[in-house]
């Protein structure tokens, strides 16, 4: 018992500090060698009378992007002289839904997350943290329910997915059996690690779990000659690698380890694949998420979301890492002032363009590569 005391009371002290100092100074995430400072210049695009544009998608025509936004709406850009148009939603109980930003209305309104085209048939897929795995057809509208549940137990917290349109399959995550989206932090606090990634037969409509027993199942992107797929943990900092084919069809490796809470991932034409960070993980980060006790600790104070954020994020800046199809750090591109893009959830590569989502900003970002 005096242990426990004994690390309860550093628990604290720590805390205070954390809390205390600028976060210029001791807590800072290291620099990451080779890195561009360049996503200060991006073009900010804000979505008007929206919040938490997460995820983004072009569809096959290349119009869009398309985003879905917290109030549980999916929205098409049609340009400057148009902005953003309502596209589609994922239920139809939208009287309440007035707000750009109201967490404890998510389960009312939807939270579309992954946004994912098929580009043989047109239609939008949509991974809704709270309705689970739905499709909409091309014109838009009320998205359908596709999966609601697996092994007997609703989906809590669907968060995103990517089409084999040769196999006909989608993979896609689910991030926790016992959290909600808007529970994100307890999940990463609290050692919580039954996030799934599940695969999805359009033809059968049978739902396989591939992988259990992840830490916070978050992005998900196939190779690009279907081998094999990623899904990125984000408490831990990892890229898992599932292999479809080959020798090794059926196991998961490390692909890759970031140096904080990656989100989506998202394949470019050439194969390589863009990692967006939430933010980078500094020393302390690391130390509370690595010990699960500290993070039960922590939520069992009386800290508001800012401050549990505030506890593993120091730095609220971007930070975009290109990978290898081995899994290599090509390129590293940041925001390090966090003057135009923070906190960003998915990096878009679309006609020698980087579009930037960001799960907790009102605007996407728009980075010219050339």
């Amino acid at each position: 018992m005096n242990a426990k005391l004994t690390l309860t009371a550093i628990t604290l002290a720590a805390i205070s500090i954390i809390l205390a100092v600028n976060s210029n100074h001791l807590f800072k995430p290291p620099s990451i060698p080779g890195t561009h400072d360049l996503l200060h210049a991006s073009e900010v695009i804000q979505v008007t009378g929206a919040f938490g544009p997460e995820s983004i998608a072009f569809d096959p025509k290349g119009e869009g992007p398309y985003t879905g936004v917290a109030d549980g709406r999916v929205l098409k850009w049609e340009g400057d002289g148009r902005g953003w148009t309502d596209f589609a939603v994922t239920t139809s109980e939208r009287k309440e839904c007035v707000r750009p930003f109201a967490p404890e209305m998510e389960h009312i309104c939807g939270r579309p997350l992954g946004l994912r085209f098929d580009k043989k048939t047109g239609d939008l897929y949509i991974a809704d943290a709270y309705f689970g795995l739905q499709v909409v057809e091309p014109n838009g509208g009320l998205a359908t329910p596709l999966v609601t549940e697996v092994e007997g137990r609703r989906l809590l917290f669907t968060n995103d997915m990517d089409i084999d349109e040769v196999e006909d399959v989608i993979y896609f995550t689910d991030t926790s059996t016992d959290f909600h989206r808007r529970q994100f932090m307890a999940s990463l606090l609290s050692g919580d690690n039954t996030g799934r990634l599940m695969k999805y037969d359009k033809s059968s409509k049978e739902v396989t779990v591939l992988l259990r027993g992840l830490a916070f199942a978050n992005g998900v992107a196939m190779s690009k000659d279907h081998s094999f797929v990623l899904v990125a943990e984000t408490t831990t900092g990892k890229i898992i690698r599932y292999w479809l084919k080959g020798p090794n069809a059926g196991k998961s490796d490390i692909f890759a380890e970031v140096p904080g809470y990656p989100d989506n991932v998202r394949r470019n034409s050439k194969g390589e694949f863009w990692v967006a960070l939430h933010s980078k993980k500094g020393p302390h980060a690391n130390w509370i998420t690595s010990n699960s006790w500290v993070g039960r600790t922590l939520l069992k104070l009386p800290l508001t979301f800012k401050q549990l954020h505030k506890l593993i994020v120091v730095e609220a800046h971007a930070t975009a890492i290109k990978l290898s199809e081995e899994g290599q750090v090509l390129e590293v591109l940041e925001d390090c002032e966090g003057k135009s893009m923070r906190f960003i959830s998915e990096v878009e590569e679309h006609n020698g363009k980087l579009w930037l989502g960001s799960v907790m900003m009102p605007f996407i970002g728009v980075y010219n590569l050339h």
